[in-house]
């Protein structure tokens, strides 16, 4: 097999003191973006650091997460490597989107406080780590300063090539573009207008049994736990209606259910699979049949029907008979009764960066083709990224999205689009972009980068989406480096062997870029 970039022989250069480059890093970190970049409202604080993780960080007290340690003996190696490293867990790669050198701000150019990496320094490094024929056959790298923009290194950068879930970018930037971060969606409950009068010839208006629809506002992160947290609550929504029912003197209802907001195949074209449910505008905990929130799970089959009968349940434990639910359209005028409405989509975004939440990437794809006048379908949210990247001046050259999670392999992405969505995410004239960059996870330390440390050298470093499909392996996100520039990277892989070679290779390329000056 043909190595990834193959460029002939090169010789492979090592850093040898790691340790002394984390201190050399840790001492100008927090000074690499422009100030006030970090001014949407969401879940993190000025620094441009998520509130639970900052706390986090402070608690363990110079001790490494245990998923860290427990996860593999790389990791475990990485975490004997002492307190100096260990203390810089995800505090000096989020305090890198704060601010930035004097004189300097993200997205536009000024004069540089601190110098930039040169191609040279970087292919150096970079060059020999691309060719590991672990990297297989075909591959699209690109290394840009967050800064100013500029492009540092690229290797194929502008192929396009299966980005996997790296796709959660694209559709998080758009989605965000579309609608803000602080928009929200909306379940909702509704009396539907009562029925024509049998039999008496006169067109007068039965008053029995009232048809109740639960309504569903394609809201991924709807919850019937007990405490829902940040989440909107369909135990809340069952309260709340069961109340303004009994205000109406309304003791039992016939339940229907409408999911009609999202339109198309509601089964990903992988099929049946426990890596994301049957997408659907109506569902609760994301149709999983266990108590898990992230990652693989057994799922219902049909989750609007599912998220109807919890809701039934609940509704009969406030005193209101429901029956079994059916599907039905809510009538245009149906009398409102009750709502919930989902956390903003800034959090939504965050949590589906930080989990490679595909549920929430696929309802969120279709949000976005609904704001843009498109159809709610794998087709109208692949076409609505597309849009919405075209718009913001990605460059596009052989681009497609078939679906907003990256689970499918008709999805196309280059590390050049890749790195342009990074340094949108975190140029202070966009905010509304910024959870891209705050949910991603932190190698070492959350996420699906949680037990990927790179022997130590990418831990609190880099922030990055990982992607994994059968044969393709991708790692984008960013790095602070250790003259205390913000880079952002892409590296897409093809044709790899294995999955864990291919993702200790990247992890390499990650550490490298954030471990090296690279200035000669």
């Amino acid at each position: 097999m043909r190595p990834l970039f193959a460029r002939g022989a090169r010789t492979v250069a090592r850093w040898s003191d790691p340790v002394g480059r984390y201190t050399v890093c840790a001492a100008v970190s927090g000074a690499l973006l422009a100030a006030g970049v970090v001014t949407a409202a969401g879940p993190w604080d000025s620094s441009g650091q998520r509130t639970a993780e900052r706390a986090h960080a402070v608690a363990l007290g110079g001790e490494r997460p245990a998923s860290v340690s427990a996860d593999t003996g790389r990791a475990r190696a990485a975490a004997a490597e002492g307190e100096a490293r260990a203390r810089l867990d995800a505090v000096a790669v989020l305090a890198g989107l704060g601010e930035a050198p004097d004189g300097e701000k993200a997205g536009h150019g000024g004069a540089a406080a601190i110098a930039l990496p040169t191609e040279a320094g970087l292919e150096r490094l970079l060059g020999p780590l691309l060719d590991d024929p672990a990297l297989g056959s075909r591959g699209s790298a690109a290394v840009v300063d967050v800064a100013t923009g500029r492009t540092l290194f690229e290797r194929g950068g502008n192929t396009a090539l299966l980005p996997a879930s790296t796709t959660k970018i694209a559709t998080g930037v758009a989605a965000l573009s579309a609608m803000g971060p602080d928009h929200r969606f909306t379940t909702r409950t509704v009396l539907q207008p009562p029925a024509l009068g049998k039999g008496d010839g006169k067109g007068k208006k039965d008053e029995g049994v009232r048809e109740l629809v639960l309504v569903g506002g394609g809201d991924p992160t709807l919850t019937a736990r007990e405490k829902p947290g940040r989440w909107a609550g369909l135990r809340e929504l069952a309260a709340s209606t069961a109340a303004a029912l009994r205000q109406r003197e309304v003791e039992e209802v016939v339940l229907r259910y409408d999911g009609s907001l999202f339109t198309g195949p509601q089964v990903h074209p992988i099929g049946v699979n426990p890596n994301i449910s049957p997408v659907t505008a109506l569902t609760v905990d994301e149709g999983r049949a266990d108590d898990s929130d992230h990652g693989p799970a057994t799922r219902v089959a049909d989750p609007a029907a599912h998220a109807a009968e919890v809701f039934a349940g609940l509704l009969e434990k406030k005193g209101i008979r429901a029956g079994a639910p059916a599907p039905a359209k809510a009538a245009p005028k149906a009398e409102a009764v009750a709502q919930v409405r989902s956390a903003p989509l800034a959090a939504q975004v965050e949590r589906m960066m930080t989990n490679s939440d595909n549920d929430i990437a696929e309802a969120l794809a279709r949000q976005t083709a609904l704001a843009t006048g498109r159809e709610g379908s794998f087709a109208g949210g692949g076409a609505a990224i597309r849009g919405e990247l075209e718009r913001l001046g990605v460059p596009l050259k052989g681009v497609r999205f078939t679906d907003g999670s990256g689970l499918g392999r008709g999805d196309r992405i280059s590390a050049r689009a890749l790195t342009r969505l990074l340094t949108l995410a975190a140029d202070p004239r966009r905010p509304e972009l910024r959870p891209v960059l705050t949910g991603m996870p932190v190698a070492g330390f959350s996420g699906t980068l949680s037990g990927r440390a790179a022997d130590g050298a990418a831990a609190g470093l880099v922030r990055a989406k990982t992607g994994t499909l059968t044969g393709v392996n991708t790692l984008a996100g960013t790095a602070v480096d250790a003259e205390g520039r913000l880079l952002a990277f892409a590296f897409l892989a093809e044709g790899t062997p294995a999955k864990d070679p291919a993702e200790s290779a990247l992890d390499r390329l990650a550490a490298t870029v954030a471990s090296c000056g690279c200035r000669s």
